[in-house]
């Protein structure tokens, strides 16, 4: 069982200092360790929190409202699902998932910036253009961008909620899918996918001066599957946007996963979803 007093918050407390020495961080990231570290603590001072009912009385310390505090999301969370529900559709909505091979790694630390806007125009037009030929119909998506895994390695890829219904020519809006099952081939989307971005690569690099130092690993990245996942069609546009806001209001390790701290370092469990999600 997980020991309450391990979390972010006791990590930066232990860690920091060696951090800061050694990485020599920048200030942005200092200021943003010293925030988690005084979140809803006594540092930042608190308030009093009356019932209105009871009239019941409570201190509550102040929260830092940092946006990689994993402490602060929940309410930024309820903000934008019910935003994103005042736009809901009453259809079904699929998720599907476009990853990018590790082999790029390197290349998105060079521009990260580039890179992410890249995944989304190429994440984009691949919908776009799927929604077109297979349904006749201008598509939409809310897409969401994660770049780390379960093992809190570089691992970017973008999740997407899809409506099953789409705009035709004449403004109309037309319900898509095949048997209320099926959205689009996902090795069609793979392929798409994939020829759009190493395409837009392959232009960046040449515009840089660096195409030749990348031509193989492209070249070997052309023949080489990637991944794209759909799953099944939700249910409820409620049980859609509470979904979504999972990923929109988190970072990349929250408290929970946390087991244990001590001298040496830190102990937390993930899913190995390469083995049935242990």
């Amino acid at each position: 069982m997980r020991d309450p007093g391990n979390g972010l918050a006791q990590i930066i407390g232990r860690f920091s200092k060696q951090y800061i020495e050694q990485y020599q961080p920048n200030s942005f990231i200092i200021r943003t360790l010293d925030a988690l570290q005084k979140c809803r603590t006594l540092a930042l001072g608190g308030h009093i929190e009356r019932c209105d009912r009871c009239g019941g009385e409570r201190t509550s310390y102040n929260s830092c409202r940092n946006r990689h505090c994993p402490k602060c999301q929940a309410a930024k969370q309820a903000f934008w699902a019910e935003d994103r529900m005042k736009g809901a559709l009453g259809v079904k909505y699929f998720h599907v998932v476009f990853t990018v091979p590790h082999d790029l790694n390197a290349l998105c630390m060079t521009d990260s910036a580039w890179f992410y806007n890249a995944m989304f125009q190429c994440v984009w037009q691949t919908l776009q253009g799927f929604g077109y030929s297979h349904y006749g119909v201008e598509s939409g998506a809310i897409c969401v961008l994660h770049t780390w895994g379960q093992k809190l390695s570089l691992h970017p890829h973008i999740h997407c909620l899809v409506p099953a219904a789409g705009l035709t020519l004449r403004g109309e809006l037309k319900r898509i899918t095949k048997q209320d099952k099926f959205l689009y081939p996902v090795r069609m989307l793979s392929t798409v996918f994939r020829g759009k971005l190493l395409g837009k690569l392959k232009r960046h690099l040449s515009e840089l001066g660096q195409l030749s130092e990348y031509q193989s690993l492209l070249d070997q990245l052309w023949h080489k599957p990637w991944v794209v996942d759909c799953e099944p069609p939700f249910g409820s546009p409620e049980h859609i946007v509470k979904y979504l806001g999972q990923y929109t209001h988190r970072v990349a390790i929250s408290n929970q996963p946390i087991q244990h701290i001590d001298k040496d370092g830190v102990t937390f469990y993930m899913k190995d979803y390469a083995d049935q999600g242990k």
